[in-house]
Formats: structure tokens, sequence, C-alpha cells
């Protein structure tokens, strides 16, 4: 993952005060979080600065798709062995005789992560242990699964 100073590197550093921010690095903090490099205009417009577009565009591809916690479930790679289903303790402590115990999941409703169709699926990402007031950084889906179809971003 990228940082901010790796973004001003990158940005033309000459209307980011139009844009509405009070500085150039001020800006680029604002593309990690709220904005898209199409905020900068002559990132967009001028010719000189096409690589630095493409650049900055980039490094953002790998967040697409990602839900609120940064949860990004590559379904190309994702072949649905269930590994990360069981292994989330959120679904153990809420499905503790179905996902907990090894079997299908019985409690759906409150499930974080689920196999649907053949690959698993993101679902009550509020539940999250990486998500809300009391966040840690839980991996138990990451480290099990076989292919490294599951990523934080």
């Amino acid at each position: 993952m990228t940082n901010a100073m790796e973004i001003y590197q990158m940005l033309p550093k000459t209307n980011c005060k139009k844009r509405g921010k009070t500085s150039c690095m001020a800006f680029a903090v604002a593309l990690m979080t709220e904005l898209t490099p199409d905020a900068c205009l002559p990132l967009v417009e001028e010719p000189k600065y096409k690589d630095s577009y493409e650049k900055i565009s980039g490094l953002f591809k790998p967040s697409e798709g990602a839900t609120e916690t940064g949860l990004i479930v590559h379904e190309d790679l994702c072949f649905g062995c269930g590994n990360c289903v069981v292994a989330c303790p959120v679904n153990v402590a809420n499905d503790p005789y179905g996902v907990g115990s090894g079997n299908a999941p019985k409690n759906t409703s409150k499930l974080i992560l689920a196999i649907e169709e053949g690959i698993v699926k993101a679902r009550n990402v509020d539940e999250c242990r990486r998500f809300g007031k009391n966040k840690i950084l839980c991996n138990g889906c990451i480290v099990t699964c076989p292919v490294e179809a599951i990523e934080f971003v």
C-alpha cells in the first residue's frame, strides 16, 4: 500500500487549493480517503502528467471492490473451500453449532463470510473484528485461505 508522500510526489502541484484542499499534501491525503485521481484536473487534462495519472490510478486498483472494512474477496481465485468461513471468530461466535463445529453454517443472517454459488461472499462486514468500535487486526480468514483469495487493503 502506498502513502500520501508517494502520491504527493506524483502530483503536478499546480491547483490543489482550487480543489478545496489547503495544500497539495492535503490533496494527496484526500486521494487516499475520499477523492479519486480524476479530481486533479491538470493530472487528467494535461498530457505531460499522463504517466503520473496512470501511476496514481493504478495505486488504487487493488482496493476497488473492497468493503468498508477493506476486505476484498478475489472471486477469480476462490474455489469455495470454506476455510475462511470456519476460521472467522465472529462466524464461530454467531453460529457455534454450525460453523464452529465444522458444519455448514446454520445462522446465516449474522455471518460475515459465507459460501454462495461456490465462492466466498462477504456479508455483514460491519460485524468484522477489523471494523467498528472494538477493532483488532484479526486475520483468521486470510491465513486459512490456501489461494490468497482474501485480503485487507
